[in-house]
């Protein structure tokens, strides 16, 4: 359980605040994190800065998944998106609050915070972004 506590915690920054890297070499922006660019390569050895990412963009392509096993099952249908975020990021979550009917490529929409799963009654809960429409 420590190694699971101690895992969530460093990736609250990304995963709650939505926080990425950019190289300032080139200016590419990375999501999760990285350490270095994989274009600029050595020369962006510590020229890597936290970027905050925009919360906003549109719907690339998504899937609504009808069938699944174990947490998930409980849940179905539901959909699940590939967003091109405002700042150019690939970003992959479920859409919530949304008529499955209703989803469309090039919707806009909005990330959210939104608890995703625990560890049993008294274990760690787990949060992450999740999709919204951008009314």
């Amino acid at each position: 359980m420590a190694m699971v506590v101690a895992r969530e915690w460093r990736e609250i920054p990304g995963r709650y605040n939505l926080i990425g890297t950019k190289c300032g070499c080139c200016g590419r922006i990375f999501f999760p994190s990285r350490a270095f660019c994989p274009d600029c390569r050595r020369a962006s050895i510590g020229k890597m800065e936290e970027f905050p990412l925009n919360r906003r963009g549109r719907i690339y392509s998504y899937t609504v998944i009808h069938g699944s096993e174990g947490f998930n099952a409980r849940m179905t249908p539901y959909a699940v998106a590939m967003v091109l975020n405002d700042d150019g990021v690939m970003l992959e979550a479920q859409l919530v609050d949304v008529d499955l009917s209703k989803i469309e490529i090039g919707m806009r929409v909005r990330a959210v915070l939104r608890k995703l799963d625990e560890d049993g009654d008294a274990g760690v809960i787990h949060y992450g972004f999740k999709f919204v429409p951008d009314e």
